[in-house]
């Protein structure tokens, strides 16, 4: 949690007669205490689903309701672990264009919005699910970026073969294969 200090500042200054005065400066006074919401019902950058989903742009379809984009992005972040991830348009688009299967994650409040806008075609060519999140910087943060992220390929499979431990591959294909199975029932059919 966030925690605030108390503040009070104070001058010190000479007056005429030489003596030294102090003076409080109570603009600066900060009370203490605990916001009304906790920092996990406001989502990780202080802004609730509603108010995130509202800064999308209208072609965002797919959109992830509020309990798919914590799925994506718990997904997003144990594959970022894994090093089963490919971040940014030019990664995606060349992952894609090598006929890589995978998830295709998109941020709808990208601006403009035509940076991405090729990408779900390029994704339906090669029968690649793609849903949209609302935020870049929560998708950022889940790739365990600091940087916010347009978009994001998580891999079904490590790139170069290495599984490491077999119980967390297990885990992580469960995982993988519930949010497939939902970002295909969530896509829109033409």
């Amino acid at each position: 949690g966030r925690s605030r200090y108390l503040c009070i500042g104070v001058f010190l200054f000479i007056t005429v007669s030489g003596f030294v005065s102090a003076a409080i400066d109570t603009d600066t006074f900060f009370t203490m205490g605990k916001s009304d919401k906790t920092d996990t019902e406001k989502g990780e950058q202080g802004i609730d689903y509603e108010t995130k989903k509202r800064f999308c742009s209208v072609i965002a379809k797919p959109l992830a309701d509020e309990k798919l984009c914590k799925k994506v992005y718990k997904l997003a972040k144990k594959a970022s672990k894994r090093k089963q991830i490919r971040r940014g348009v030019k990664e995606v688009v060349k992952a894609l264009r090598k006929n890589t299967k995978g998830i295709c994650v998109l941020a709808g409040d990208i601006s403009p919005i035509d940076v991405l806008t090729h990408i779900p075609i390029v994704c339906e060519d090669h029968k690649v699910q793609y849903i949209y999140v609302p935020s870049k910087e929560d998708l950022g943060a889940a790739a365990l970026s600091k940087r916010p992220t347009s978009c994001l390929l998580i891999l079904p499979k490590p790139i170069k073969g290495g599984d490491g431990d077999e119980a967390e591959a297990k885990e992580f294909a469960e995982a993988y294969n519930e949010v497939e199975k939902k970002v295909k029932s969530a896509q829109v059919i033409f």
